[in-house]
């Protein structure tokens, strides 16, 4: 697939493939994190929430290049100051005359409220339309999680509607409402949008 594998940084946070190595870090954030988590999570063997070996973590791993290399997904680790905090995963990508894929996400509590997501949509988003060649990226959130919109609507995502019963999560079927971007909705880029808001985030000057 055009424009991967790819690593993207924005001042101090960083989108990079994921890395066998990397799964003793992960395993300790998603057992650390479990409670946080669950909420907002669909129902997927392949990324349990409790404590278990690096074995669900190397065969997501083994899947999601599988699919980078169809031209399926894009899985990337979120980084902030290098070290790994969270996930985020453009996936269900649909070429032909859709173009289209679904974006999703994860970090860890500790990281969380410092702009790290927010920049990391931002560069997925930018990647995804003007290099990958994708025309539209939605974002399905559940209308409880208050802090993922949060995320989509600072960045200009369109609200759709609801999509009834959409995933399993938490042990039964969710609601989500679903968030959206074209291409012709950031003609000059997501991150240079963000980027003002991104350093105040960071509390970094913006002059």
């Amino acid at each position: 697939m055009q424009g991967w594998p790819v690593t993207l940084t924005e001042g101090p946070v960083a989108l990079r493939p994921l890395r066998h190595r990397d799964a003793a870090t992960w395993r300790e954030l998603r057992v650390r994190n479990a409670d946080w988590l669950r909420p907002w999570e669909p129902t997927n063997p392949e990324t349990p929430l409790f404590r278990s070996g690096i074995g669900p973590y190397v065969s997501m791993v083994h899947t999601m290049r599988r699919e980078a290399r169809q031209g399926l997904s894009l899985p990337w680790v979120v980084t902030y100051q290098g070290e790994f905090v969270g996930q985020l995963t453009v996936g269900a990508i649909v070429w032909g005359s859709a173009r289209s894929a679904q974006i999703g996400y994860w970090i860890d509590r500790a990281a969380a409220g410092q702009g790290v997501i927010p920049t990391a949509v931002a560069l997925a988003v930018d990647h995804c339309l003007f290099t990958v060649g994708l025309h539209r990226l939605e974002a399905n959130i559940r209308p409880e999680n208050s802090a993922s919109r949060r995320v989509v609507e600072k960045l200009g995502f369109r609200e759709e509607g609801i999509r009834r019963r959409y995933l399993h999560i938490d042990g039964a079927w969710r609601d989500h409402i679903c968030y959206a971007l074209t291409t012709e909705d950031v003609p000059g880029g997501l991150r240079a949008r963000w980027r003002t808001h991104g350093k105040r985030a960071f509390g970094q000057s913006t002059a």
